[in-house]
């Protein structure tokens, strides 16, 4: 072995060592050096994706499947700019990853490093993502690139785990180092964690001391939990408390949905057997989820109004956030929290057994589905929630689920039934429109080419669509569902809303049209199925779900189907608007109803609507 390397070389290596079999990129004349190295070193596949975004968001649910981290790797200027959606996306979820862009020559950032841009097409693009990042570098000398590379890797992985961001100048990847020269990155031994954990055990035995007196307590899972590596624990540590458990969006394909433990997911569009779960306890325990406005709705104090709430979150931000609601923030890693715990509880003479509640809780369930009236059939379409709910029946026992957002989110997230190690991953945080079709490919990927299922919508595809061509190049088994509503329908219902039903920028009458996507398909060489009817669904999903080949399913749908059940304003009898609590979501129930599924008194709001 020579005693001298290329830095683009020492790049290529250092994925090799970490065993980074895929990342995904685009080419650019500043980045040029790095993607020949990666090549001729043969270890680490490059997915050449056909815009940067594309890049950041599969490298996202490559670590969602895989548990891997991997990266992007983008040029200079528009190269990189590019690629800010997905990290922003990964940073809002906690994904780790390493953004390894080029960068103008080293001479004309240091000449130009005042102006706007450097050289041809260079900016400060560490500095632009510095607050949408753990980490991030631009590397002058070249004996810092083995340092820097290895301490992006670590904190990208290291408490609240979030996406890093390595810059290379173009004439630094080319130049030639000695191998002893390089700098290792050594991190500081971690102090004795006996602080830490006499802390932990602290928190716990508060917990322990709520647990005990409460009558009405409730788990609430997130992604947390599985960033922790703490999903194998949910099982147990239902087995030990027996408690009612809700689970995020993030988090819904941890837990069998057929748990008898599992009443579903809480929030402004959740379902309302959970709503009356959360708003009806006395004990909310929320392990790894960041208690966002989707999740608790938009007035604190009405959340759990009557519950003591309990946070565990490894970001103190986050326990800040919610501080007027949280009567005990524990800040530490979700799996940590729950292994003490579980052990803690084994050193109990006696759990709560909450059977009453139990059986409440299963009251609601059983009451109030995730399938009901008001998703019946409209203007001779199929309903969505009703078309996901019917799709369920042919998922695989491993069946993967990437979903874009508006229709294919709602539908998808509020009545999906999921068993692992079925999967599905969305963007939470962001909700950027275009993720679903690059998530399936990194989610491919990360299973070995593996079957995806990608639920799209007419107009969320349209913001990634050229990323067929990705699906075609490696043909990919991305089953690709699109939800054809003839525009933008959750704006449509914000316009109702607003703006009394005048649309703008929604439609095709209003300026906004999406393609024939039968043309698209034959375009790329993919196969075509439309499915107008639940006799079109009979006929065609079996096919699909057969083929091993990539296929575009256009389902027709109501152009103005609403999403619920939902939390909604409502109207006073004197005229005035008022927002309810949590639990009295759309379509709301009688108020005599309403009272009768309430443990905790009905709120002064809900009252004061009259029906």
């Amino acid at each position: 072995m020579s005693d001298s390397v290329k830095v683009s070389d020492v790049i290529a290596q250092f994925l090799k060592e970490k065993e980074i079999k895929h990342i995904f990129g685009i080419i650019g004349s500043a980045n040029a050096h790095i993607f020949d190295s990666i090549q001729q070193l043969g270890y680490t596949e490059i997915v050449c994706c056909h815009h940067e975004q594309s890049a950041t968001m599969a490298m996202q649910t490559y670590f969602r499947m895989s548990g891997k981290l991997t990266a992007a790797l983008v040029t200079a200027g528009g190269g990189s700019s590019n690629a800010i959606t997905g990290v922003m996306s990964a940073w809002a979820d906690s994904i780790p990853g390493i953004i390894i862009s080029g960068q103008e020559n080293a001479r004309f950032i240091n000449a130009m490093h005042e102006m706007r841009m450097w050289g041809i097409q260079g900016y400060d693009s560490t500095d632009m993502v510095k607050n949408i990042t753990k980490y991030t570098s631009r590397i002058f000398d070249p004996e810092t690139t083995q340092y820097e590379l290895e301490k992006g890797y670590q904190e990208s992985q290291s408490g609240r785990f979030g996406p890093v961001w390595i810059d290379f100048p173009m004439d630094v990847q080319g130049a030639v180092v000695e191998r002893n020269k390089l700098k290792e990155f050594n991190p500081k031994p971690k102090q004795e964690a006996t602080n830490h954990q006499d802390s932990l055990e602290a928190s716990i035995a508060e917990v322990m001391s709520l647990i005990q007196s409460a009558e009405r307590p409730v788990f609430w899972l997130g992604h947390g939990v599985r960033l922790a590596g703490g999903q194998s624990l949910i099982e147990k540590l239902l087995q030990t408390f027996k408690f009612p458990t809700l689970v995020s969006w993030a988090g819904l394909d941890m837990l069998d949905d057929s748990h008898p433990l599992n009443y579903g997911r809480a929030g402004v569009y959740g379902n309302r057997s959970a709503n009356l779960v959360v708003q009806n306890s006395d004990l909310v325990i929320a392990i790894g989820n960041r208690m966002a406005i989707p999740m608790i709705g938009y007035v604190h104090e009405e959340f759990a109004r009557e519950g003591k709430v309990v946070q565990v979150d490894i970001d103190p931000l986050e326990l800040e956030k919610t501080n007027d609601i949280s009567d005990l923030a524990i800040c530490a890693d979700a799996g940590d929290f729950i292994s003490t715990l579980i052990s803690e509880a084994e050193k109990q003479q006696s759990l709560p057994e909450v059977t009453l509640w139990k059986r409440i809780c299963d009251g609601y369930k059983k009451r109030y589905p995730y399938i009901g009236p008001e998703h019946d059939d409209t203007n001779g379409f199929m309903n969505s929630y009703r078309f996901v709910d019917r799709l369920i029946e042919h998922f695989k026992d491993d069946q993967i689920v990437t979903t874009d957002m508006g229709t294919a989110l709602l539908s998808g997230h509020q009545v999906m039934r999921m068993r692992p190690p079925q999967r599905l991953m969305t963007s939470t945080g962001l909700g950027e429109m275009g993720y679903g079709l690059p998530a399936a490919i990194g989610a491919s990927f990360a299973s070995n080419k593996g079957e995806v299922m990608a639920l799209n919508c007419d107009g969320g595809i349209m913001m990634n669509l050229q990323e067929l061509q990705t699906i075609v190049h490696h043909q990919l088994p991305i089953k690709i569902f699109i939800f054809n509503n003839d525009g933008y329908l959750m704006i449509k219902h914000t316009q109702k809303n607003l703006f009394k039903g005048r649309y703008s920028a929604v439609s095709p009458e209003t300026g906004v049209s999406c393609p024939d996507f039968e043309k698209i398909a034959y375009g790329f060489g993919i196969e075509y199925f439309s499915i107008t009817t639940w006799d079109d669904f009979d006929a065609v999903v079996p096919i699909v779900q057969y083929s091993n080949k990539p296929a575009i399913i256009n389902v027709f749908m109501d152009p103005e189907q609403y999403f619920l059940p939902k939390l909604s304003l409502a109207m006073n009898p004197d005229g005035s608007i008022v927002s309810p609590p949590l639990e009295d979501i759309s379509p709301l129930l009688d108020r005599d109803s309403l009272e009768s599924e309430m443990v905790i008194p009905v709120h002064a709001k809900s009252r004061s609507i009259k029906l």
